[in-house]
């Protein structure tokens, strides 16, 4: 379609335009980004060595494929916009898709912040101090420049403006730039190893010396889904793909081996070259903080050391170009998934609408809008809430393996249900590892983030109740799991964050603990006694203790509080919901006119009795057939509203005699009583008492019934119609006794 001939505004349907090249940079552009050539490669070089990086990452590339085969499967099996949020929805129904939209909300948006922070370090490292203007204040020791945060907030602008303005120019450019760094990094990785003979320099050790081999590979294996999160974002893109859906699982496929495959690049090249003064590639890296500029990132040291300026420009712009295709990627995913959650309710209705270019260009503004402080809150800062992904991939890959494992269950693939369940395994193995690192001494995620993690799930239960009170279509708050799942989080990761932050605390205090026993403590601390001294580390301990105590009680009390709430505005609904029903229920079954039990009514409660009789359960009960005498002569003579005075007179009639048993209108002037419990003991006697009324009517302008009577007899009768049949008879028996008596009976 030419965009700019689209005049339509406000649709609500995206329309098909991304190529399978198009399809396939946004899934590399959205894995990879600043953190994959300037921080993994140290980040992963200090926990593994080279070879047990390239080791754990393929180990991850192998993980990688078993997910893209979910993603292919359930994109097959439910195309549309949303990603895994609209394949849960489906599968699972709309609460477990609420809670997987909120953690992937969490993880796309980490790293688009994560990204648009790290044009100030670009500008850092590469354009000196330039944008280092007027220093605002200092965020856990990160110094925060108005210039830095202006920078950041133009570059986040001026992508969101390309994201609305027009699909295909976004599209091309991404192609572009993830061709641009692919040519890059592998231009500078094989004329590094190339070069790499002649230079002296040594990339051993493979491993970290004194370290489990088979751990730091694990190591790697297990936060490896962080460098692969953002390829399975082209999913969100579903309902906009130009391409059949079955060519998904190849696009993945082909994606994940580049992304792979400059990971590994990345990481060999930051070995091939260190300053003189360190004896090995793990001396530099041991020693990277003591290094600025070029020196302090290794994979931009060895290109200027193999192909000086040249080399450093080539990683320049394929940094800018990861940066830029990182932004755009987690934009497209954001906005895509508001725009999908907005079209069930979660989000208001106005984030469903389209531009006239079909681009859902205010769930774009209102990521711009939720980032807006993000360049004022620091890079440390920035770094806890990107450690959050790591958690948050196992969490929606899982998700989408327990997916494919039900949905296949269900429709008998055999294949997909096999390798889900392999995948659940490996999925659960990385929870565990991290969620709980104190049991594998491997703090891989930063303390703070926990605590990221346990506020992020209170907001979540916030944000649900928010959800289920303006819920009107009563879709969310179904299903317990997805409270008790966040409430799980809440608690869980405030513990591991009490528990983090007092093991740290306990070894601060044991340092000083030491330090005072060798002379070598701060001064008021050696002026203290021993005792008094020892005193104060114990006050801080419980002071410790007490704080950790206050914050996981406070959490959880604030979580079941909200969850109490949430109980009350779905009982709120259900009742509402509950009288409804009664409502609609009894205008099914009560006709307008006189307020008794309609036709429908008496044709259910007729298939009742049908089934007790055959049953042989029926027990005792009697049948009352009754015609209103002269209606048409009234309606005839006084017209319809007095016909109607009538027949609303003579039911008031029969409800005032038979005051427990119900009464049916089942024709314009025929009604019918079943006869239970006193009415039918003192059948009879209201039997001669109604009759000895009627007949007094007669001659008057009063009410004239005709009135047949009988019961169910269990050795005679075989159906209801029987009884019915009887008392009818008997009716047209009374008629004509009536008529007899001056009743005008003709109708």
């Amino acid at each position: 379609m030419n965009e700019s001939s689209s005049s339509s505004n406000n649709t609500s349907e995206l329309r098909p335009y991304l190529s399978p090249l198009a399809a396939w940079a946004l899934a590399i552009g959205s894995a990879i980004g600043w953190g994959s050539l300037v921080v993994t490669s140290s980040a992963y070089l200090s926990s593994a060595g080279p070879l047990g990086s390239v080791i754990g990452l393929l180990i991850g590339f192998a993980m990688m494929l078993m997910v893209a085969n979910h993603y292919h499967y359930l994109s097959n099996s439910y195309p549309g916009t949303g990603g895994l949020y609209h394949y849960v929805k489906h599968i699972f129904g709309y609460d477990r898709a609420f809670l997987i939209a909120w953690f992937m909300f969490l993880i796309y948006i980490s790293i688009f912040w994560a990204n648009a922070t790290s044009v100030p370090l670009f500008a850092r490292y590469f354009l000196g101090g330039v944008f280092k203007q007027i220093r605002l204040f200092t965020v856990f020791g990160y110094d925060v420049y108005l210039g830095e945060a202006l920078l950041t907030l133009t570059v986040m602008l001026l992508v969101s403006l390309l994201c609305i303005k027009s699909k295909k120019v976004t599209a091309h450019s991404m192609v572009v730039m993830v061709l641009i760094f692919t040519v890059g990094i592998t231009v500078c990785f094989f004329a590094a190893l190339i070069m790499h003979g002649g230079s002296g320099m040594t990339m051993s050790p493979a491993f970290i010396p004194d370290a489990n081999v088979l751990r730091q590979v694990i190591h790697i294996a297990f936060v490896s889904p962080w460098a692969f999160i953002g390829f399975e974002t082209v999913s969100h893109s579903a309902a906009e793909y130009r391409f059949e859906h079955r060519r998904m699982f190849r696009i993945l496929v082909k994606a994940l081996v580049v992304i792979t495959a400059l990971y590994i690049f990345v990481t060999l090249l930051s070995v091939t070259a260190y300053p003189e003064e360190c004896s090995s590639w793990l001396d530099y890296i041991s020693h990277l903080d003591q290094y600025e500029g070029l020196a302090g990132l290794p994979a931009f040291y060895a290109a200027d050391h193999y192909l000086g300026g040249f080399g450093v420009n080539i990683l320049m712009i394929s940094l800018a170009a990861l940066v830029l295709t990182s932004l755009i990627g987690m934009l497209r995913a954001l906005s895509r998934l508001c725009y999908a959650v907005a079209q069930d309710g979660i989000l208001p209705e106005r984030f469903t609408r389209l531009n006239s270019k079909q681009i859902p260009a205010n769930a774009i503004l209102l990521v711009l809008l939720v980032s807006l402080p993000i360049p004022f809150v620091g890079r440390t800062a920035i770094g806890w809430i990107v450690d959050t992904t790591t958690i948050g991939a196992t969490i929606i890959y899982g998700f989408a393996s327990v997916a494919v494992f039900k949905l296949s269950g269900q429709q008998g693939a055999k294949k997909e249900r096999l390798i889900s369940g392999i995948c659940l395994f490996i999925l659960g193995a990385f929870a565990i590892f991290l969620l709980f690192p104190s049991a594998f001494a491997d703090y891989t995620i930063a303390t703070e983030t926990y605590v990221l993690i346990a506020f992020w799930s209170l907001l979540g239960l916030l944000f649900f109740h928010w959800v289920i009170r303006k819920d009107h279509a009563r879709k969310f708050g179904k299903a317990i799991i997805v409270w008790l799942a966040l409430l799980v989080f809440i608690v869980l990761m405030a513990m591991t964050w009490a528990e983090r932050t007092n093991e740290e605390r306990e070894n601060a205090i044991m340092a000083e603990i030491s330090e005072y026993m060798d002379g070598t403590g701060k001064s008021e601390n050696l002026a203290m006694s021993k005792e008094e001294f020892l005193a104060m580390q114990l006050r801080r301990l419980h002071e410790a203790d007490n704080i950790s105590v206050f914050i996981i009680v406070g959490l959880f009390g604030i979580s079941l509080i909200v969850m109490f709430s949430n109980y009350r505005s779905m009982q709120k609904w259900e009742n509402k919901a509950t009288a409804e029903r009664d409502t609609a229920r009894r205008e099914a079954y009560t006709d307008s006119m006189t307020g008794v039990k309609n036709k429908h009514a008496f044709a259910v409660r007729e298939g009742e009795l049908e089934t007790k009789i055959v049953e042989g359960t029926a027990g005792e009960f009697g049948v009352v057939v009754c015609d209103v005498n002269g209606l048409k002569r009234i309606n005839d003579t006084l017209g319809h509203k007095a016909g109607d005075d009538y027949i609303r007179a003579a039911c008031k009639m029969l409800c005032n005699y038979y005051k427990h048993s119900p009464v049916f209108r089942i024709g314009g002037d025929e009604f019918v009583v079943l006869l239970y419990g006193q009415d039918y003991e003192n059948r009879q006697t209201i039997y001669d008492t109604i009759n000895k009324e009627i007949e007094g009517n007669i001659g008057s302008d009063n009410v004239v019934i005709s009135i047949g009577m009988t019961v169910y007899e269990q050795d005679k009768d075989q159906a209801f119609h029987e009884v019915f049949s009887r008392a009818d008879n008997l009716m047209y028996e009374r008629k004509q006794q009536l008529k007899s008596m001056g009743a005008v009976t003709r109708d």
